[in-house]
C-alpha cells in the first residue's frame, strides 16, 4: 500500500488550522510560476523593442538614445507582500487586474528629451497599448523624484492563445537614476524614517540633477546642430513630445 502524500499544516488568522497536501502546494506553486511566467514574457517583448529601436537609431541616426536598460519581475514575496498591503484578493484574476508593476522595465537615458522621444516610439507601435502615463519629469514628486512612467499592455503569443500583459516602464535620464538610486539607499538605511536634514538634501540633489540635465542637454543641441547639417542626407531625428511642446 502506497504511503500518502505527507500533509503541510498552517495556521489561518483566526488560529483555525489548515492543512494542506503536498500535492495541492505542488500545483500552487506550478501556477504561481506559470503566472509570473507570462509577466516575464511581456517584460522580454518591450525589452526586445527597445533594443530594436537601440539599434535603428545607431545605424541610421549614428546616435544612441538609450543608455542602459535593466528589468525585473516582482518576486513571489515581494508580490505577496504588495497583494496583502494593498488589500487585494489573493486570487490570480484580482491580482492580474489590480497589480500593473508586476513586469518592470527601467529605460535609462542621456537627455531628457530622448525619454520623451522613446516615450513617443514606443507607444506609437500599434500592438502597444497604453493603460496609464504619470510624468514625474513635467510635475515632479515633493521629494524631487523624476521620472517617466507608463504602463502599457504588450500582447504575448502562448501555446495557449494570445495574452495581454501590462508592463511598467519608466523613463529618466542618468542624473534621475542617480538620484533615486542613491533615495532608495537612504530610505532602505533609516526604514522610511529618513531625518529632516537628509530630506532637504536629497531635494537640493534633485533639483541640482535637474539643472545639470537642463544644461547638458543644451550643449548637446549646440553639437548636434553643426553635426546635423553636415550629415544632410542623414534623415533627421524624430521630434520628442518635449521639443513640440517646447515649439509649440
Amino acid at each position: 500500500m502506497a504511503t500518502p502524500a505527507p500533509l503541510a499544516h498552517a495556521a489561518s488568522p483566526d488560529d483555525t488550522s489548515i492543512t494542506v497536501s503536498a500535492a495541492e502546494l505542488r500545483e500552487l506553486r506550478d501556477e504561481f510560476e506559470r503566472f509570473l511566467m507570462e509577466y516575464r514574457f511581456g517584460m522580454q517583448e518591450v525589452e526586445t523593442k527597445l533594443g530594436i529601436l537601440r539599434d535603428e537609431f545607431q545605424l541610421v541616426h549614428d546616435y544612441n538614445p538609450i543608455e542602459h536598460v535593466s528589468s525585473r519581475v516582482k518576486s513571489p514575496d515581494s508580490l505577496v507582500e504588495k497583494v496583502q498591503r494593498k488589500g487585494i484578493e489573493p486570487d490570480f484574476a484580482s491580482i492580474r487586474e489590480q497589480v500593473t508593476d508586476i513586469a518592470g522595465v527601467r529605460v535609462t537615458c542621456s537627455f531628457v528629451s530622448d525619454a520623451y522621444r522613446l516615450f513617443d516610439l514606443l507607444t506609437a507601435q500599434d500592438d502597444i497599448r497604453v493603460l496609464t502615463v504619470k510624468d514625474y519629469i513635467a510635475q515632479p514628486k515633493e521629494n524631487g523624484y523624476k521620472s517617466l512612467h507608463a504602463i502599457v499592455e504588450v500582447p504575448v503569443f502562448l501555446s495557449s492563445g494570445r495574452v495581454e500583459v501590462p508592463v511598467e516602464v519608466q523613463f529618466r535620464t542618468i542624473a534621475m537614476d542617480f538620484w533615486a538610486s542613491l533615495e532608495h539607499k537612504i530610505y532602505y538605511k533609516y526604514d522610511t524614517n529618513v531625518p529632516a536634514e537628509l530630506l532637504d538634501s536629497l531635494k537640493d540633489a534633485a533639483d541640482t540633477a535637474a539643472e545639470l540635465d537642463a544644461r547638458m542637454e543644451r550643449l548637446h543641441r549646440e553639437i548636434r546642430g553643426p553635426r546635423n547639417a553636415v550629415m544632410g542626407a542623414v534623415a533627421p531625428l524624430p521630434r520628442s513630445s518635449a521639443e513640440r511642446a517646447i515649439e509649440a
